[in-house]
């Protein structure tokens, strides 16, 4: 067997376990950071199969180099019409696979060190449109709560906006993460990188909350979504999209009360305000960064505008280019080499 087809299975093998057992264990919480490593090394793999031309049995570590990888955030941007800020992402879960790679291989470290070196795509910073307290006011005004749904909904925005947690955090907090009969009444939240921070809850929150458990937890196990999927039932937390469609259909009657309500309006902009509000009411910007779950003041002071430039990020949409499973293919000799690798073969644009 020569080296190059030896270093075709090598790394077929660890793309499989970075994929299907490290991240998933040591890597993040986050089903869509999971998701994006995994386009993202579709992407590649699928760049070299297609427009490298590369077999399984010439894959090696050489078209992991830094110019194979330069090649391909052009190909990127150029044919997938990538904008620079997803350009940079992959950029970053490709550096990421690499870092593992040279940990498990020291034959490959090489790579990581050369990824590191390539530059970013130049991004032009947006600002998150803020809402004042009369806008979150016309939002809260709207869900119908003769309604089943609409009741849920209102609760749902309340918690948001009382915590200004990430859209991801509020949507996998379960009933054991709930603390609302102790003197202080909180919920625990598990941020970025499993990171855990304990939010207070204010009264109105906690009145509504303990009347919707009554209503939509009539059993209350420990390990219930507190906002969960009808499809699903309480095992199954909600999705975005669905959440997304309700804050736009709102978000549309609300403009109609207050101009200031944005028409497309998405849960980071939530966030945002409560962030902007805790501001103006006079919060130390250190609370607010921890509130936030930031991991430092700088990126605080920079989401809410104190710096000169605006660094606020939104709500990141990862592109949905490939839904399979990814099977454990790294062990046949297939003509494919994506296929060979075990990830997604991407549709052409």
């Amino acid at each position: 067997m020569k080296k190059s087809n030896q270093e075709a299975h090598v790394i077929a093998y660890y793309i499989h376990s970075w994929l299907k057992e490290y991240t998933l264990t040591f890597k993040s919480n986050s089903s869509h950071t999971i998701k994006s490593y995994s386009q993202t090394l579709s992407l590649f793999i699928n760049f070299l199969e297609v427009e490298k031309k590369v077999k399984p049995s010439d894959f090696c570590s050489k078209y992991f180099a830094r110019d194979y990888i330069e090649q391909w955030i052009l190909w990127l941007k150029n044919h997938r019409d990538n904008s620079p800020e997803t350009c940079n992402n992959r950029l970053a879960s490709l550096r990421a696979f690499l870092k593992y790679l040279g940990s498990k291989e020291i034959s490959f470290l090489h790579l990581s060190l050369e990824a590191a070196q390539i530059l970013r795509q130049k991004t032009i910073r947006k600002k998150v449109n803020g809402m004042s307290k009369k806008a979150v006011q016309a939002l809260m005004s709207v869900p119908d709560i003769s309604t089943k749904t609409g009741r849920r909904d209102l609760v749902f925005l309340i918690v948001l906006y009382n915590t200004a947690v990430r859209i991801d955090e509020i949507l996998s907090i379960k009933l054991k993460y709930l603390h609302l009969e102790t003197i202080k009444p909180y919920v625990t939240v598990i941020g970025k990188g499993n990171k855990i921070r304990t939010l207070y809850l204010l009264p109105r929150a906690v009145e509504h909350l303990k009347k919707y458990l009554d209503e939509f937890h009539a059993v209350k196990y420990p390990d219930s979504y507190l906002f969960y999927s009808r499809n699903t039932g309480v095992k199954g937390k909600m999705s975005q999209v669905a959440v997304d469609k309700q804050l736009k259909k709102y978000a549309l009657c609300a403009h109609a009360i207050c101009d200031e309500v944005p028409l497309k309006l998405h849960a980071h902009q939530i966030r945002h305000a409560k962030a902007s509000h805790w501001l103006e009411d006079g919060m130390n910007i250190v609370q607010i960064s921890f509130l936030l779950g930031h991991a430092n003041i700088q990126t605080t002071m920079a989401y809410l505008d104190i710096t000169t430039e605006q660094e606020a990020k939104a709500l990141a949409t990862l592109e949905d280019e490939g839904k399979k499973e990814i099977s454990k293919k790294w062990k046949s000799n297939l003509s494919k080499l994506s296929s060979f690798c075990g990830v997604n073969e991407i549709q052409k644009k």
